[in-house]
């Protein structure tokens, strides 16, 4: 039970950070191109490869460690657990699952979000026609 609410403490912490720092860019550039959510990605494989090198150089204590990469991390940005996984496999010379996790992870998170709007959409067809 304390290790959830350790969690959720870092997820709130992280998804706080996501909206205030993805809405940033938005003062400086036009809302055409997702630059909010880039900048968090970005951000958050930043700090998950920096976080992920330190806690290999010095111990650090599990209730810290699932704060820090499944609280505030993974409510940042889940785009950071990806990228390092994917590096890790290139690290450990494993080239063909880590070409496979990058193209199935981008095609099929593609795929889900127009699956998402597509059946939300047909959702909301069904209802309306039930009124």
């Amino acid at each position: 039970m304390l290790k959830l609410l350790i969690i959720a403490l870092g997820g709130a912490i992280g998804a706080v950070l996501r909206y205030v720092i993805s809405e940033i860019p938005f003062r400086y550039f036009a809302p055409v191109f997702p630059y909010g959510t880039l900048l968090v990605n970005l951000l958050g494989a930043f700090f998950i490869g920096m976080l992920f090198e330190l806690s290999q150089r010095i111990e650090i204590p599990s209730e810290w460690r699932i704060f820090i990469f499944i609280g505030i991390i993974g409510a940042f940005t889940t785009f950071s657990t990806f990228a390092l996984e994917s590096v890790n496999l290139i690290r450990d010379g494993e080239y063909v699952p880590a070409l496979w996790n990058i193209i199935i992870t981008n095609v099929a998170g593609f795929v889900l979000v127009y699956a998402g709007f597509v059946s939300t959409r047909a959702l909301f067809r069904v209802v309306h026609l039930l009124k």
